[in-house]
């Protein structure tokens, strides 16, 4: 597995991402988070006045402890202590409710942002899906998001209360004394010197750091679903192996990240301890220069009581710097998980230009055809047009494919002048090797992939002037590969079609030939399905979804390979049901056993994007072409 170079390959913090968070949690909370700012606002300042309190009592103390006039020295203090224990009182109930709020706010922002993923992700083109690793994305909604939520529960908040404290106690610093704060100002100096070298190292590392996690979630998700794969080749060795290496790799970032980080405290802490011991012997100095208050440049008079308070005032701005300094790292990260997260937001959906919708239908006794608010087990397209007319279609199944070509990737054609007539109630089969197209011309016809060149027709009506959500309604589909979510068996069947009754989902299982297995279960229809149908058989698990595609009942069946997991005595069983269930509709179907498409109208045969024989089972045989070789096995279809 070669190794991703994540100098090139890492998550940016781009620009403008900081700035859109904020917004979006105004936004989200308009009154909330000013209340939150608020009490933060209040909370900070509130930490910054005993200082100013230390020197009314230091001085009070200094002007009238020589004279023995206690009295009048009480008569100050006192109310200054009264209103101080108030004013923590106070500021403990604001810190209560800054606490609250910022829960809320930080839990309901992660539940919006997580809703406009999953809704906007819903939205993508299977493309999205086929490009990006599924583990990858999973790491958007659990590794990202928690980076997200520490900078909206802690980071920010810290920094606006740092920074308020930091900024106030600058202010006071200046105004007891600017000579001291000259020398505070080059120990921060120093510090912002020191925070940026060490806080520039970890960041890329930081940044590096959301890449290897994502590298390895979607690892191991991949190695989850692949394990009877895995185990069946004996490839666990080489499978930790490879996990191996990825983890080294996810160590590494974490450990440069976290050397540096872990680094930047201490340091920033200790010249901060240095400070105090610098401005502690500068003010014993400064108070003993007999003429130091004509030149301090103080508002008021230098002396003890602006000294000891000052010292208390370093060490909180010093804490406070150090508080903010700590946060960059998280800012980093949070800000290249958020770039992620909004990536996933960003995501262009796919595109819908369709206005032709599918509507419940009545046939009068001349054939005018109405719109129904009712179910009428007929259905129309309604054709709306420029000059404001409305014409309706009556949904036959007639789908069409005019020399149309295709291409996954620019310059890779995939299809290739093909051409398909499927008329209403035909079933056509498609047959060929692996790669040469079948199921990508399934694919063309629900547009889950739009067609490079060509045309293709539904009724008449061109598919891209078709609603994308209203031409998958009218398709049924069952594909090789099995889906089952989890939910009784009847859930899973029902989700074909939400509002059938549960007569209707057993008469759908009943008709390809589930009824019997699933009335032997546990609960019978009741039965709990989960993991993807782990607890059935490869065979029930296609039933079902075989059974999930006929309560649909749509006029259009695609059946890619719907039987392969199917064995040849339950297979028989499942042929009936299907031949019921393909009645009256146009059926496209995908087989390698050449067995199963003997009764189908047309048969077309693929290679490399081509059609290179049609025509019926007989004729095929007849013209002793490919189609002939492979039935007989003159060669594989492989």
């Amino acid at each position: 597995m070669s190794k991703p170079d994540f100098k090139k390959g890492r998550p940016p913090v781009k620009k403008g991402v900081l700035l859109r968070v904020v917004k979006m949690l105004f936004r989200d909370y308009p009154r909330l988070v000013p209340i939150t700012i608020a009490c933060i606002l209040f909370a900070a300042l509130v930490s910054t006045i005993p200082a100013i309190f230390l020197q009314r009592i230091t001085g009070t103390i200094e002007a009238y402890a020589p004279t023995g006039d206690y009295a009048t020295a009480a008569k100050i203090i006192v109310p200054d202590i009264i209103f101080l224990i108030v004013l923590y009182v106070i500021s403990v109930a604001v810190i209560t409710l800054d606490n609250q709020l910022t829960a809320i706010i930080t839990q309901g922002f992660l539940s919006k942002t997580r809703i406009r993923m999953f809704r906007g992700m819903q939205n993508l083109p299977i493309k999205y899906f086929d490009t990006h690793k599924h583990g990858d994305i999973m790491s958007y909604y659990t590794n990202d998001l928690d980076t997200l939520r520490e900078l909206i529960s802690r980071s920010m908040p810290t920094i606006l209360r740092s920074g308020i404290i930091v900024l106030t106690v600058f202010g006071i610093m200046i105004y007891y004394s600017v000579w001291l704060t000259l020398i505070l100002v080059v120990g921060v100096v120093v510090m912002m010197l020191v925070s940026k070298k060490l806080a520039g190292g970890s960041a890329k590392y930081f940044r590096g750091l959301q890449g290897s996690i994502a590298e390895l979630e979607g690892y191991v998700q991949e190695m989850m679903n692949g394990q009877r794969v895995v185990k069946i080749f004996g490839r666990e060795k080489r499978c930790g192996e490879e996990f191996d290496d990825i983890n080294d790799r996810l160590r590494n970032q974490s450990f440069r990240a976290n050397a540096y980080s872990n680094v930047l405290g201490p340091v920033i802490m200790n010249i901060g301890n240095v400070m105090y011991v610098i401005i502690a012997t500068v003010g014993g100095i400064f108070l003993l220069i007999p003429n130091f208050r004509n030149i301090s440049l103080s508002a008021i008079p230098f002396g003890i009581s602006i000294v000891i308070p000052f010292l208390n005032m370093t060490k909180q701005f010093t804490g406070n710097v150090n508080q903010l300094s700590q946060q960059i790292n998280s800012i980093v990260m949070a800000l290249a998980g958020a770039s992620r997260v909004f990536d996933l937001i960003d995501e262009q959906p796919e595109a819908d230009d369709g206005y032709v919708t599918l509507v419940n239908a009545s046939v009068d006794e001349n054939g005018v055809i109405t719109e129904s608010d009712t179910r009428t087990g007929k259905w129309a397209w309604k054709h709306p047009h420029s000059d404001g007319s409305i014409t309706y279609t009556l949904l036959r199944g007639d789908v069409r494919m005019n020399e149309v070509d295709f291409e996954y990737e620019e310059g890779k054609p995939v299809l290739k002048d093909v051409s398909v007539y499927a008329e209403p109630g035909q079933k056509v089969a498609f047959v060929g090797a692996t790669g040469a197209g079948k199921t990508t011309i399934t694919n063309l016809i629900n547009r889950y992939y739009d067609i490079a060149d060509g045309k293709i027709r539904y009724d008449g009506i061109n598919i891209n002037k078709i609603k994308k959500s209203d031409l998958r309604r009218s398709l049924g589909i069952v594909l090789q590969e099995t889906n089952l979510f989890t939910g009784s068996v009847l859930d899973n069947i029902r989700y074909g079609k939400l509002d059938a009754t549960d007569e209707e989902c057993m008469a759908a299982a009943k008709l390809v030939g589930a009824h019997d297995f699933i009335t032997r279960m546990p609960e019978g229809y009741s039965t709990e399905i989960s993991g993807n149908g782990s607890n059935l058989s490869q065979g029930q698990r296609q039933l079902i979804a075989i059974a999930r595609a006929a309560v649909a009942d749509p006029p259009v069946m695609i059946l890619d390979e719907a039987t392969s997991s199917i064995d040849t005595r339950t297979e028989a069983i499942v042929q009936a049901g299907m031949d019921k269930l393909m009645e009256n509709r146009t059926v496209f179907v995908i087989a390698h056993r050449l067995s199963t498409v003997r009764n189908s109208d047309v048969i077309m045969v693929l290679d490399h994007g081509r059609i290179i024989e049609r025509g019926s089972h007989e004729k095929l045989i007849a013209d002793k072409g490919v189609y002939y070789q492979l039935y007989t096995g003159a060669f594989e279809l492989e």
